[in-house]
């Protein structure tokens, strides 16, 4: 039977597939990217390498994970740690892109990888942590997305974290269904027109 458990290094390789498997709008995204680490290296490995222990994974009961939520409880804190720490180890197998002409896939993906600052967004100042929450379809629907959050959130407040945000694409209705129900809000950032923040505190 499946169960929240705390995340290991043993599921470093489950949860990048889990990462890339879901990272098209909440669809399979092995497709648009030759390597499949890419997404993963900005999206899952420095959030299990920098804050492990705000880290879930979803096991399907045999000792795979089936799903994850991964967290940090400083954004500000995680973006420094990110450029001094993590892009040493990934930034040369994924060089960031030059010109400012049409790119490709692989080639945003690494403009993200390389641009840490970006996730510190004035508006968010109130909810100072944030997270990345994903589940194989399979597992979706069944109450595990809630369990992971309720994870994450208990592990935040005993931080003294008081609130979380995180970013979508406005493409995943599904995602967005599944936040409302989840007690996320909608918060306002002018000119974020690619994705929606929303927000909420830690208490429950």
């Amino acid at each position: 039977m499946a169960f929240i458990r705390s995340y290991r290094p043993g599921d470093r390789d489950a949860v990048y597939d889990i990462c890339v498997r879901t990272a098209d709008a909440g669809g399979d995204a092995r497709h648009l990217y030759p390597d499949n680490e890419l997404v993963p290296s900005v999206f899952a490995g420095p959030y299990v390498e920098l804050e492990p222990d705000l880290a879930f994974v979803l096991d399907n009961g045999e000792g795979r994970a089936v799903g994850y939520v991964v967290g940090v409880a400083d954004t500000e804190r995680f973006v420094a740690a990110y450029r001094e720490k993590w892009l040493p180890v990934v930034g040369d197998r994924y060089p960031a892109p030059e010109g400012d002409g049409e790119r490709t896939p692989s080639e945003v993906m690494a403009g993200l990888l390389h641009d840490p600052e970006r996730m510190v967004v004035a508006e968010l100042t109130a909810y100072p942590a944030h997270l990345h929450i994903d589940l194989l379809p399979l597992r979706q629907g069944r109450g595990y997305g809630r369990a992971l959050i309720d994870a994450l959130l208990d592990a935040l407040r005993a931080k003294g974290v008081g609130a979380v945000h995180l970013s979508m694409l406005p493409a995943n209705t599904g995602a967005r269904a599944f936040y409302d129900r989840v007690g996320f809000h909608e918060i306002t950032v002018p000119d974020a027109d690619d994705v929606t923040f929303l927000g909420r505190g830690t208490a429950r």
